[in-house]
Formats: structure tokens, C-alpha cells, sequence
């Protein structure tokens, strides 16, 4: 081990010499599971994640308007790779929040061009705001909250590359399994439609693209919001009809725990109600309409003022506000603090009230 340092220490040091940077940033990342210690050294070492945020900072300029070029984004990607040891370190996890690195990836998440060295540059930092929820770590989803991760990953969720998708929705998982997280999705209508309108938006894709890996973390999704009391009478009515039928039934042949996870799911939520108002769509919402199980009707349709899948994704600009379906705007609360003003009763009736309101 004694040799893994000798051979890891020097190579850190060069990360700090720009002319040596670009080779040695491959070289650490291409060598990163051969050093259990690299997370420790990279964030102790003198200049070293100072070195790593001027990498990342200095694309800035090329995201919009969009000009990032394949060499920048791999470059960039490799210096997320490292850090992305550092996300995932018990030892250095704590620090890496304490110092609020992830929000210098938010502008990466917040890109919509298409173009593969985009693509891959929001894929390498979702791996990043992946690693960090995988610890099962009530800091991570405080700290995620708080910064308004949700709307970027609801953007991805529509509009990403399959695997950008899948990445996107299991951080999106991750946060609905903790309580707080779950507590703040249902803490407002409007939070609680941005996201079920987004899952069901990716299940009508998925109904002429199938992908089972995503489709997992979607029914998960879906499982969790019905843990919720009120979120569980609102999915009787919104729960897409491709779920109950037989639509995926070929897709999932080879997967128990996604066949297990979708029969315990229509087993919770119950046949829709017939006799109940339909739920507006994500393409256009009545705010006159009736109310549905007390969720307030201009709640229900606060996402119908778009037109088809897009209607969340196109409320996000580069530099913007986030504030999307009652996600974002100014001076969040902790999570803590929504959990306990909203107890175990799930979402507030008002449209505008509730934790964290914008």
C-alpha cells in the first residue's frame, strides 16, 4: 500500500501544474479504483481540488451559448470522475458538501443541447449527484433540497439520453426513499404533479422505446410517492393506464423485482375511481375543474400550461429561476424543519401553502 501512495502522491501533485494537468487528470482517472486512498489525498493535498474546480469553471463560457467541444468535455469529465471519488468517501463526503462543490456541477445538469459532449457532460455529473445519494445519507438529501436538485433532474428525466434518464430518475428515487425527501415532494400539490407528471410522461415514451432499467426506477418512484397518504389517492386517478394494463408485461418477463414492485404498486393505489374528476394532463389543465381527493384544481393543472412533454423542462433557463411546480424560488427552509410543519399528513390543501412555498 505503502507503494500506492508513493505512486499516488506525486501524480496529485502535478494536478496543480497546468501544463501537466490535462495528462495527469486522465491518469488519475483512468487509475482511480487502484487507490482506495485518492479521495483523502485529492481533497488534503495542498491546491489540489482548487485545481479541479478551475477546470470546471473554466467551461462555463462554452455552455451557453452551446460551443463545448469533445477534447473540453472529456477533459472537464475527468476531473468529475475525480471528484466523484470524493462524493463517494465516507471520509470525505461531509467535506465535499460542507463546501458546496456540487453546485459548481448545477450548471452542467441545466444544458439542454443534445450534442454528445453535452450529453456526456451531464452524464459524468449525474454520476457525481449519484454517488452522493447512493451513501443512504440524510446530509446528502438536506443538502440536495436545499440547493433545488429536483427541477434539473425533472428536466433530464424528460428530455436526456436514456442513460442520463435512468440516472436522473434514481437520484430522484433516492431522495423519495428518504422520509424528508418524501415529506417534500408531498408537501405541495404542485411539488407532488411536477414529478408524477414527469414519470408519467417517460411512460409513454417508454411504451415505444422500452428500457427495463429505467422503467425500474420509475414503478420504484411511483411505489414510494405511494407511501404517501394523499399522494396515494392522487395516483388512483393518475397512474398511468399503460401500468395496469398489460403494456409491459413482454419487457419484464425477466425481471421479478420490477414485476413484484408494479403488482405490490396497483395492489397499494386500487383501481381508479370512475366517478372522480379526471386529473388534468401535462398538455393542458382546466383550473375551473372540479377538485380531486382536495388537491386544488389550479394545483392539479399547474403543469398544463405547456404544450406535451416538455411543459416543465422548457420553465428552466441556463442562469434562470428553477422554480418549477412549486420546486425552487428563494430561502428554502431545511428539510428538516418542512418535515416536521407538514408531520405524517402528506400534502397541504392549499396550492400556494406548505414548506418552502415560492
Amino acid at each position: 500500500n505503502n507503494q500506492g501512495v508513493e505512486e499516488l502522491l506525486p501524480l496529485v501533485m502535478q494536478l496543480t501544474n497546468p501544463d501537466q494537468r490535462e495528462g495527469v487528470l486522465l491518469e488519475l482517472s483512468k487509475k482511480r479504483e487502484s487507490f482506495s486512498d485518492l479521495a483523502p489525498v485529492l481533497w488534503h493535498s495542498f491546491g489540489t481540488v482548487a485545481a479541479l474546480l478551475q477546470e470546471i469553471v473554466s467551461i462555463y463560457p462554452l455552455l451557453s451559448p452551446p460551443n463545448l467541444t469533445a477534447h473540453c468535455s472529456n477533459r472537464v469529465c475527468n476531473a468529475l470522475a475525480l471528484l466523484q471519488c470524493v462524493a463517494s468517501h465516507p471520509e470525505t463526503r461531509g467535506l465535499f458538501l460542507a463546501a458546496h462543490v456540487p453546485l459548481y456541477l448545477y450548471p452542467f445538469l441545466n444544458t439542454s443541447s443534445k450534442n454528445r459532449p453535452f450529453e456526456y457532460l451531464r452524464l459524468t455529473s449525474l454520476g457525481v449527484v449519484g454517488a452522493l445519494v447512493k451513501m443512504d445519507d440524510s446530509d446528502v438529501i438536506n443538502f440536495l433540497l436545499q440547493t433545488e436538485i429536483i427541477p434539473l433532474c425533472l428536466r433530464i428525466m424528460e428530455t436526456g439520453s436514456e442513460l442520463s434518464k435512468t440516472v436522473a430518475t434514481f437520484i430522484v428515487q433516492k431522495i423519495l426513499l428518504d422520509e424528508i425527501g418524501l415529506s417534500y415532494i408531498c408537501a405541495t400539490a404542485e411539488r407532488f404533479y411536477a414529478v408524477s407528471t414527469v414519470l408519467s410522461n417517460m411512460v409513454s415514451v417508454l411504451i415505444h422505446q422500452p428500457s427495463v432499467r429505467l422503467l425500474k426506477h420509475i414503478v420504484r418512484c411511483y411505489l414510494r410517492l405511494s407511501d404517501n397518504s394523499r399522494a396515494r389517492e392522487a395516483l388512483r386517478q393518475s397512474l398511468p393506464g399503460s401500468l395496469r394494463d398489460e403494456t409491459f408485461n413482454t419487457i419484464l418477463t425477466d425481471d421479478a423485482t420490477v414485476k413484484k414492485w408494479l403488482m405490490q404498486l396497483l395492489n397499494v393505489v386500487g383501481p381508479p375511481n370512475l366517478a372522480a374528476v379526471p386529473i388534468p394532463s401535462a398538455g393542458g389543465g382546466n383550473p375551473g375543474a372540479p377538485t380531486l381527493s382536495g388537491l386544488p384544481s389550479a394545483a392539479a393543472g399547474a403543469l398544463g400550461t405547456g404544450s406535451g412533454s416538455g411543459a416543465v423542462a422548457s420553465q428552466l433557463s441556463v442562469g434562470g429561476s428553477l422554480g418549477v411546480g412549486g420546486f425552487g424560488g428563494a430561502n428554502l427552509a431545511s428539510a428538516q424543519q418542512q418535515q416536521s410543519a407538514i408531520g405524517s399528513s402528506g400534502m397541504n390543501q392549499g396550492s400556494g401553502s406548505g414548506i418552502g412555498s415560492s
